[in-house]
């Protein structure tokens, strides 16, 4: 077993290339063995061993700096970097989160967890480098994937530190979803050519001696560096980098390992802004993942011999899958719908939505700002789009929401699916701060429900309005209380009021309304009675009725899944005019966990409300 010989990266290099190979093995074991038990990021992190291998072998890292984009192909990185010992952690409460985290790992520069960002955070270490201690040089290596060139940030930082010319490497890993094929056995023989050091001395020495030496000299070097450009045109599909301004190496097979050592250690010292190009398969090594890598790019625990997720406890269906189902049926009947997904068809539930109405189905990959801007162009022009996202990559496209959608007053859906909080994927995804964003958007109206029923009717009336609209709704379950109906449509901003009482009034939000009533249901037993509400809006609220029911109140509370800061029970205080005992998050960036254990530490279950509630009312 080499793999427990490996503490760092240092072990790494006293093994044989040859070695490596079974050390590779080995990795995909190890991460395949946790990942079963513990769900992740499988299939990404299988495909880039042999790459993250290569790279810790031939650069000294940590004082080298690899910057991974959006970070769930790491895991090969986290076992090399001393933290294989507590690998069965991974994504667990206390344990290794599941992307890069500065806090956990020296050899981590950022915390990462969203795409198309790793080139322009290298380029800001290389020029900090350059300025601040340029006697104490060290290398800057971004790797991104196929999917970061979809967003157009990772454009914006190529573009940049083409510009700069500062000296960096960016590993464009592809799959089966590369950019350009392998062209065969010239293209490699070519390759390795231009990548040899003594190619590019003899090259950088006849460029001098031409400038300085021979009439004309320097524009027989720009014919010979077009001709160069146009040799590698023919047979290197990297001629978009090099227009940027880098020089592209590529494509390699990415689980050779000793061709990317050989050819790593060949370019590294190389200077400016360097592209290696490697194609790797998604899944690599275990079966399953290889031909399911859209089912293993993020999957929960499963059976190792045959694959198959373990089986889940029978209940309702999700959140998203109740919004898949009616964007359907409503779609049947309304031609004018449209959905747009930002590479997440199959997260968001619009894969049904694809596969039945393709020519009304747009992805439009890792952009969620085109994605916002996109639908109001088609908002615009008559039809009725629905863009679902995360709510934590709703984030990035705050100013476009603003611009494209509410400055226009035009009727697109948001449909923001994990709002809230998101359990394992930890701090780059808790999805906690869409509503206090949202609610400094004029012109936005923005629902929560709290059960199947009340989500369907709130879709409903979304693509009634020709205004801009959002849908919260959590990573969950749907449950129904057994009293609950919802009848007839939402009216907009009308709150519901679903028990009463006269010691408090609970104000709550979406996927805190059913945990409200079990509270007071819990605190009936302790001889106090109140009031609880359903706000089913965040934005507008229903100020009449919680003026009414609020006038001869003592004690307030209000309760969301979301930062109490600029949230809705802040909006609620600010219109009453008295205090309101808010229950939800802190701002501040939370860390990974079971989503339920996260709830319970925040006193967001019936029975920390409850608690809370008979404190603040027994003082």
């Amino acid at each position: 077993m080499f793999l427990e010989r490996i503490n760092s990266p240092q072990d790494l290099k006293t093994l044989k290339p040859e070695e490596l190979k079974i050390l590779a093995c080995e990795i995909r074991l190890r991460m395949t063995q946790v990942v079963s038990q513990n769900g992740g990021h499988l299939a990404s992190s299988l495909g880039a061993v042999e790459l993250i291998l290569a790279l810790h072998y031939c650069f000294n890292t940590p004082k080298d700096k690899i910057v991974f984009d959006v970070g769930h192909q790491s895991y090969a990185h986290k076992i090399l970097t001393g933290r294989n010992i507590n690998f069965e952690t991974l994504r667990q409460y206390g344990g290794l989160s599941g992307f890069p985290s500065k806090d956990e790992s020296e050899f981590d520069s950022f915390t990462t967890g969203h795409s198309s960002t790793a080139v322009s955070l290298a380029l800001g270490l290389a020029c900090a480098r350059d300025y601040l201690s340029p006697e104490n040089h060290f290398k800057v290596i971004a790797v991104i994937g196929d999917g970061s060139l979809s967003g157009g940030l990772c454009f914006e930082g190529l573009n940049n530190a083409g510009h700069l010319k500062k000296d960096m490497l960016v590993v464009l890993n592809t799959n089966e979803l590369s950019i350009a094929p392998n062209s065969g056995a010239l293209s490699i023989y070519l390759n390795k050519i231009i990548s040899m050091p003594i190619y590019n001395r003899f090259k950088e020495s006849l460029e001098h001696f031409a400038e300085s030496r021979l009439p004309k000299g320097s524009r027989l070097v720009k014919l010979a560096n077009k001709f160069e450009e146009g040799l590698k045109g023919l047979f290197v599909p990297g001629m978009l980098f090099e227009e940027l301004g880098f020089r592209y190496f590529g494509p390699f097979d990415g689980h050779d390992t000793s061709l990317l050592i050989h050819t790593i250690k060949n370019i590294s010292n190389f200077k400016g802004p360097l592209l290696l190009h490697v194609v790797t398969k998604k899944g690599k090594g275990y079966a399953p993942a290889e031909n399911e890598p859209v089912r293993f790019h993020g999957t929960g625990p499963f059976e190792i011999d045959s694959g198959i997720t373990k089986a889940k406890a029978q209940g309702s269906k999700t959140f998203t899958e109740v919004f898949s189902e009616k964007l359907l049926n409503l779609a049947k009947v309304n031609k004018k719908i449209v959905a747009v997904s930002a590479a997440m068809p199959e997260g968001t539930g619009l894969d049904k939505f694809r596969d039945n109405f393709p020519q009304r189905f747009f992805d439009v990959g890792i952009a969620e700002e085109h994605a916002v801007v996109f639908a109001a162009g088609l908002a615009r022009a008559g039809l009725k789009p629905v863009v679902a996202i995360y709510s934590t990559f709703l984030q990035r496209a705050y100013d476009e929401i603003m611009e494209a959608i509410a400055l226009q007053n035009l009727g697109v859906v948001l449909a923001v699916d994990r709002a809230g909080l998101v359990g394992e994927d930890g701090v780059t995804h808790q999805g906690i701060f869409d509503i206090a964003f949202l609610m400094t958007v004029p012109n936005m109206t923005i629902l929560a429900p709290c059960d199947g029923r009340e989500l369907e009717k709130m879709l409903e009336f979304a693509l009634d309005m020709n205004t801009p609209v959002a849908i919260r709704y959590p990573k969950d379950k749907v449950i129904t209380l057994p009293s609950r109906q919802v009848t007839g449509k939402i009216q907009m901003g009308k709150a519901e009021t679903l028990k009463e009482g006269n010691d408090f009034t609970l104000i709550a939000l979406g996927s805190m309304v059913n945990p409200a009533i079990e509270a007071a249901n819990l605190l009936e037993k302790s001889g106090l009675s109140g009031t609880v509400i359903d706000a089913r809006f965040a934005k507008p609220l229903d100020k009449e009725l919680f003026r009414t029911r609020t006038k001869d109140t003592k004690f307030i509370f209000s309760a969301e899944e979301g930062i109490i800061d600029g949230g809705f029970g802040s909006a609620v205080e600010d219109y009453l005019g008295k205090p309101v005992v808010k229950f939800g998050l802190p701002c501040e960036f939370i860390a990974h966990g079971k989503r339920n254990v996260i709830l319970d530490k925040f006193a967001l279950t019936a029975a920390g409300i409850a608690d809370r509630i008979k404190s603040v009312c027994r003082r």
